[in-house]
């Protein structure tokens, strides 16, 4: 399957470069994935569209003040650094995505705004990516993070961040910190709307999978069956493991909230449907042929063209079903992407 195939045409003036003035107040399309029919809403419909019964999972991680800084301590020259995940014991190495990687070498020492310094440490697997491997003398802490860091907008939004994406780029159950994108499908939710759904006899329910870029980055390859993806660390709570197999055991639906969700519950999953609670990782790539074994419904935002995104979500509903519904969302004016607006799947 081509790459291309899961291309479309998109505005530029449709992606969204700020939130709705209010949280929630974005459109919601209906798509019913056995007709391909949409169906237009508002996100305030949502509780009117899920069923008693259901079982949503939300994903819970936090996002980091990932984006940073440093000035290049012989040249001056400013370096941006988007730190990702630890990858010492001791927490003072750590992998991060690096623009114009190829200027970023062994040995090269970054000043941070803080005054704190580190080094660019050497690993093969790096070589020929975009990826490096920075070294501290010192453990880093989610305070060194405030102090040094920003809130890591997606490259299509076009500013910096200010003070309002400290609050939007967050979802208001945000509790792990360890992401360093948003996992926006649950930016649409208020608390005003998790109450009516739990009034409605609606399950909530919190995993978390903290989002690498690994999962935005673009499929460079042009047949997508070669393209790999990056690891990125979940837990799936041991009671709440066993919630979800109870209600599929019950025949009700389970709902996840966003791709990350998703990702989570088939990863935990074993081949007989069956999830299991821990911490893990996983390179999960969901492309059409592929075959859910828990989730039976989906909330999501619009993703970017060619994307692992847009192939997860043209595996659940079907490729045509999709791409005519992103069609119908540009002709409709939907705003897309992280600040954009909501899609429900069943």
């Amino acid at each position: 399957m081509k790459t291309s195939d899961f291309n479309f045409d998109l505005p530029e003036e449709l992606i969204a470069q700020k939130p709705s003035g209010i949280r929630g107040n974005d459109k919601l399309m209906f798509l019913d994935k056995s007709t391909g029919k949409v169906f237009h809403y508002a996100m305030k419909d949502l509780v009117d569209l899920v069923e008693p019964g259901t079982l949503m999972v939300f994903n819970n991680s936090k996002v980091r003040r990932s984006r940073c800084y440093g000035i290049k301590t012989d040249t001056g020259r400013e370096q941006e650094f988007m730190f990702l995940n630890q990858t010492s014991p001791e927490g003072n190495i750590w992998n991060t995505m690096v623009k114009g990687a190829k200027k970023v070498k062994p040995g090269n020492v970054y000043k941070f705004p803080d005054g704190s310094e580190g080094k660019i440490v050497s690993d093969s697997k790096n070589d020929g990516t975009e990826f490096r491997f920075i070294e501290f003398p010192f453990r880093l802490t989610e305070v060194w993070f405030e102090k040094n860091g920003h809130i890591p907008l997606p490259p299509y939004i076009r500013r910096e961040d200010d003070d309002t994406d400290s609050e939007r780029y967050q979802t208001i159950y945000a509790k792990e910190t360890g992401s360093a994108a948003c996992p926006t499908a649950g930016l649409h939710f208020t608390e005003f709307v998790l109450e009516k759904l739990k009034e409605k006899n609606v399950d909530l329910e919190w995993i978390t999978l903290h989002v690498g870029l690994g999962t935005f980055l673009p499929v460079r390859a042009d047949n997508i069956e070669e393209h790999k993806m990056h690891e990125e660390f979940y837990t799936v709570p041991y009671d709440v493991a066993e919630k979800i197999n109870s209600a599929k055991k019950e025949g009700r639906p389970v709902l996840a909230v966003g791709t990350t969700s998703v990702r989570t519950l088939e990863s935990a999953s074993d081949e007989n449907g069956i999830v299991h609670g821990g911490t893990r990782s996983t390179n999960i790539f969901m492309y059409p042929g592929y075959k859910f074994k828990v989730v039976d419904q989906m909330f999501t935002n619009f993703h970017t063209p060619e994307s692992t995104l847009i192939m997860l979500v043209s595996a659940f509903a079907g490729r045509e079903n999709i791409l005519n519904a992103y069609k119908i969302a540009v002709e409709n004016r939907y705003r897309f992407f992280s600040y954009g607006d909501a899609m429900l799947i069943k």
